[in-house]
């Protein structure tokens, strides 16, 4: 079988790693486009207060009664939305935190300290500014507004104004951001309480040791910990404490882990069992164990994490971007605290506690400590830390009331504003610099996780393109993988394109989806002892549909191979350790699915179109600090290498 081009942007693999794995990129892809909807949904409900006030204010106060046992629980829209729905925007930062703990950038628990330190830099700062303007005032009691960073609009400027290169830039933000608002809820549920009730806070905790104790168990029936979490909110909010909080402990409750390659086999038995026998008890046995392999903390972000972007954010966002700017009000802002205390605190003192933190934990430290990128970036996140604007208006609504809540509100939105514009301002300054010193100045000097846990070997591996590359690809493919067969082209169209970039194949045969796959391998491993491993490579993946012992015979007498010595090595089965060798490698460095790819030792997520990996590739190139030998594609040129 020839493999045709792949579509633009497909990124299938063998078994279901690639389908339920839920990476940085993709929660950024989700988050840029919810800020989309954010902005349209904060102009809906500006236009709508300033047309017709009365009609706006009427609907968000509409009351909403439901009663559980002896516990009414009644509020109007508003509250539902900020305290309801908003339940499950911090489920999801939770659960995207507790995910970057388990299995992402904070798995190395060191490069945690100074995000963390940052992020408390980043709030202590604009603490002591609002503070400051607000000294003596009543209108003190907001300091908790100026707090946290609103994850979605931060992602979704920095992905407008920062860098192309900016995956590591994007995860420090995302971590100084989740701490922001793991620390504002908690500053909500201590400072901010209304009509406290210790029962119901001891019920709630009570609920959540329930919940730690069936997890202890391993209970995995999602509805078990639906129903204590909807009780622990109901308990929550009868407490006085904003029952939001309930969504951050249960996402930073539910555990991330990659799926394991015994899991997605068992998943791969039952389903070749319901393949065989399609009865409804084999389905549901099927269905378990697909799910099963996935992570409890994937699929409630795949669940959760579009409604939260997409639909609980604009609504919140509806519900309380909604104020009046008329004269009288422009007028109050210029001269109150409030706001000026909000635009000083989120423009000047976000971006200035997060620099001057993160300065001092690596100057303390000695670089021990220090930010995964550079210093210009790391401005850059303080800039764009300043976007408050979702968290801010709720911790807001909580602290402050009548025309000190409007002021804030402006303060919030004209913050939001001058944040983008500043941050806009310090990533066009990086545009200036010569190429050398821009790279230094937004990528640094920190080595990223390596996440390839068995090294290139140029002794044992087989690579194409030289030897000394600064960009090394690694693929752990199966010949029998129709994913690796429509990757091949694209792979080879890169190394065309890039003079400078190796390649390297690793084994990694599926026997339990792929039948000939084994087989294929060992027979590129005897192709290989004749010098034609490349060759066999090639013409394995280009009739994946044709693997059998006599075809691929057929193969090695094609290249003019001594088919004796051929015969010989497949017999006795002599590339078979050499197979296992790479397996091994895959297992160590958590692959589960083909293909897989690696580069400098940091696994490629999403799509492996051209497009994907060449910018994979080029941002290599720029954490190399080194440009790319890059040949662009001219009308006729071949779209392969030779072996």
């Amino acid at each position: 079988m020839t493999s045709s081009r792949p579509l633009r942007g497909w990124s299938s693999r063998t078994t279901w790693e690639g389908r339920f794995n839920t990476p940085l990129r993709a929660f950024l892809r989700t988050e840029t486009g919810g800020a989309r909807v954010v902005l349209i949904a904060a102009v809906v409900a500006l236009t709508w207060a300033n047309l017709h006030v009365r009609s706006y204010e009427s609907v968000w106060s509409t009351s909403f009664s439901v009663q559980l046992g002896d516990w009414p629980v009644s509020h109007d829209l508003r509250t539902w939305v900020n305290s309801g729905l908003m339940t499950f925007f911090f489920l999801v930062a939770g659960l995207e935190l507790r995910r970057e703990f388990d299995i992402g950038e904070l798995r190395e628990r060191r490069r945690l300290a100074l995000p963390m330190l940052a992020g408390f830099g980043g709030m202590l700062l604009p603490i002591a500014i609002y503070l400051a303007i607000n000294a003596g005032r009543g209108t003190a009691a907001g300091w908790g507004v100026v707090m946290a960073t609103d994850t979605a609009l931060a992602l979704g400027a920095l992905a407008v104004f920062g860098p192309r290169f900016s995956d590591r830039l994007r995860g420090f933000l995302l971590t100084v951001a989740v701490v922001d608002d793991v620390l504002a809820i908690a500053v909500l549920a201590i400072a901010y309480p209304q009509h406290p009730s210790p029962r119901a806070l001891l019920v709630a905790v009570g609920i959540f040791a329930l919940v730690l104790l069936v997890r202890g168990f391993g209970v995995r029936f999602g509805p078990v910990y639906a129903l204590l979490g909807v009780a622990a909110w109901v308990a929550v909010s009868k407490s006085g404490v904003d029952p939001v909080a309930v969504g951050l402990v249960m996402g930073l409750l539910t555990y991330a882990y990659a799926p394991g390659r015994g899991d997605l086999q068992r998943a791969s038995d039952q389903f070749r069992l319901f393949r065989e026998q399609p009865t409804p008890q084999l389905a549901r046995m099927a269905r378990a164990g697909l799910t099963s392999a996935v992570s409890p903390n994937d699929r409630l972000q795949a669940l959760y994490h579009p409604w939260a972007s997409y639909v609980v954010v604009p609504l919140f966002t509806l519900a309380n971007a909604g104020i009046v700017v008329d004269g009288d009000l422009l007028a109050r802002a210029v001269t109150s605290p409030v706001t000026l205390g909000v635009v000083v605190a989120y423009v000047v003192g976000k971006p200035a506690g997060i620099v001057a933190t993160s300065w001092l934990v690596a100057r303390l430290s000695g670089n021990r400590f220090r930010p995964p990128v550079g210093w210009l970036a790391v401005a850059g996140v303080g800039t764009v830390s300043g976007i408050g604007f979702t968290v801010a208006i709720l911790v807001a609504t909580h602290a402050l009331s009548g025309p000190a809540l409007d002021e804030a509100k402006l303060g919030i939105l004209v913050a939001t504003l001058g944040a983008s514009l500043v941050t806009w301002l310090v990533f066009r300054s990086a545009g200036r610099m010569p190429p050398a010193r821009r790279t230094r100045a937004l990528l640094g000097v920190t080595e990223g996780i390596v996440d390839l846990m068995w090294p290139v070997d140029e002794r044992r591996d087989h690579m194409r393109g030289p030897v000394e590359a600064p960009v090394t690809v690694v693929e752990y493919g199966d010949f029998e993988c129709p994913y690796c067969g429509q990757a091949e082209p694209v792979v080879r169209e890169l190394l065309a394109d890039f003079a400078n970039v190796r390649y390297v194949w690793r084994h990694l045969p599926l026997t339990d989806v792929h039948s000939h796959a084994q087989l294929a391998a060992e027979a590129a491993e005897a192709a290989g002892a004749q010098g034609a491993f490349w060759e066999m490579h090639d013409l394995l993946l280009a009739h994946q549909d044709a693997l059998d012992p006599t075809e691929v015979l057929g193969y090695a007498e094609q290249l003019g191979l001594d088919l004796d010595q051929f015969r010989e090595h497949m017999v006795r089965r002599m590339g078979v350790d050499r197979v296992a060798e790479d397996v091994d490698s895959a297992d160590l460095s958590g692959v589960t699915g083909t293909p897989t790819f690696f580069i400098n030792g940091r696994r490629h997520h999403g799509a492996y179109d051209m497009a994907a990996l060449s910018a994979a590739v080029r941002g290599a190139f720029a954490s190399a600090k080194l440009r790319p030998e890059y040949h662009p594609r001219g009308p006729g040129r071949a779209g392969g290498l030779s072996g």
